[in-house]
């Protein structure tokens, strides 16, 4: 029967591969068309790779933990010439095998694939239980080489282009060799220093950074080029607390604070614009992004028009998204587009942080955990303990000075005080 192959989908704008997590189905099993063969991982989330026609897994081209490319071919089916009809999948030839990416020639009834250690110039294929050995290079080729060392600048902006060549091999920018001193001129650090470095490290322990967390970092890289800066204030959260009490769905905390912040910013929009040439774009849309903590790394649902619907119509929406978010399966349409963002570290038990905005935005809201604080009252002439939790704004200052992130803050905390009507 003809086969039919499965191959490494476009999971996301900008993605250019992902990592193989675990393969769903066993070799040699039944699938339906469909159904998720398996689950990758990407910088922005975890997905299912599925087949498009019923069949039987015949042959599986990749391992749990490597990178594949975007075209890959992982796998294939073998499926009826009916089956291949109704679906529209494209067989493969018997004559015509899969060309793998990377590989100067196709290779006929692959069903595994590994490389020796150290060695980038043979690979092993098993072929119905046996093991050839081609002269190809390796299929999957990962995007960053090297050490996982981060790279930065101290004392110096200049790098030699040997230094540069040295670090492109390495896979190590610009930003992560802030902590080695440099011998040259003015501090700059040198290839030696480098090298020196990287000799120094080379025996201690460490971890492979997820794609995850790479994608946080590349994109705090980013958001770090602009001058930001940040503005704090307490707020009053008993009236919140008691609302939150007396709901039959117990909304999250968070999303007062998403509400409120979206009013706030309708009223304000020039508190969430961007800095383009010379001109200032103001946000069309007030939508909100919730930072979410997963493993090893951050996911941002976007709640849209977040200014437009009250908290009660927003809340079935919000709980949708954190799930998707906690699982690390949230579409990368729903982490799009947001003008700002609402970070609850107060969940963590910190009271006060300076959260940083994400590249496209020009303001977070972060919130601290609440705390009961006395406050002195009039009305009894004694200090009474309430909840309260500072909010802290971090924004870009190109954009906003610290009086505007006040006027907006200071509107947040208004807004809490009445949240039966958020």
């Amino acid at each position: 029967m003809p086969k039919v192959p499965i191959l490494m989908p476009q999971l996301g704008e900008s993605i250019a591969e992902a990592t193989v997590l675990r393969q769903l189905v066993p070799l040699g099993q039944p699938v339906e068309a469909d159904q998720e063969i398996f689950e990758v991982e990407t910088n922005k989330a975890t997905m299912g790779v599925t087949t498009m026609c019923s069949g039987t897994l015949t042959d599986v081209l990749i391992h749990e933990g490597d990178s594949v490319v975007v075209g890959s071919c992982m796998a294939m089916i073998e499926a009826t010439e009916k089956e291949i009809e109704r679906s529209g999948a494209r067989p493969i030839s018997d004559d015509v095998p899969p060309t793998l990416p990377g590989s100067p020639e196709s290779v006929p009834n692959l069903s595994s694939v590994s490389s020796s250690d150290g060695d980038q110039s043979g690979v092993h294929f098993q072929v119905s239980g046996e093991y050839r050995e081609q002269n190809v290079s390796p299929v999957v080729q990962p995007s960053v080489r090297g050490l996982p060392v981060p790279v930065g600048m101290k004392g110096a902006h200049y790098l030699s282009p040997r230094m540069r060549a040295r670090m492109d091999e390495l896979g190590m920018r610009a930003s992560d060799i802030a902590f080695i001193t440099g011998s040259g001129a003015g501090g700059r650090v040198t290839i030696d220093d480098l090298e020196e470095f990287l000799n120094y490290v080379k025996e201690w322990p460490t971890k492979k950074a997820s794609m995850m967390r790479m994608a946080v970092a590349d994109s705090m890289r980013r958001s770090w080029t602009r001058p930001l800066a940040s503005a704090g204030r307490p707020v009053y959260m008993d009236p919140v607390l008691k609302h939150r009490r007396n709901h039959p769905k117990k909304p999250g905390v968070t999303l007062y604070f998403v509400r409120a912040l979206a009013l706030a910013l309708a009223e304000y929009p020039e508190c969430a614009g961007y800095l383009v040439g010379e001109k200032i774009l103001m946000p069309r849309a007030i939508d909100i992004g919730v930072a979410v903590q997963v493993a090893d790394g951050v996911m941002v649902p976007v709640l849209r028009q977040a200014n437009e619907f009250t908290l009660n119509e927003l809340l079935d929406e919000y709980n949708r998204l954190v799930a998707l978010a906690r699982s690390r399966r949230l579409p990368q349409s729903d982490q799009k587009g947001g003008i700002a963002t609402v970070s609850n570290f107060g969940g963590f038990g910190l009271t006060t942080a300076a959260p940083m905005p994400m590249p496209s935005e020009s303001v977070i809201l972060g919130v601290g955990a609440v705390t009961k604080e006395p406050v002195w009252s009039d009305e009894v002439e004694a200090f009474i303990p309430v909840s309260m939790a500072n909010i802290v704004g971090s924004f870009d200052h190109r954009v906003i000075d610290g009086g505007d992130a006040g006027k907006l803050l200071r509107r947040v905390a208004e807004l809490l005080q009445r949240p039966e009507y958020l």
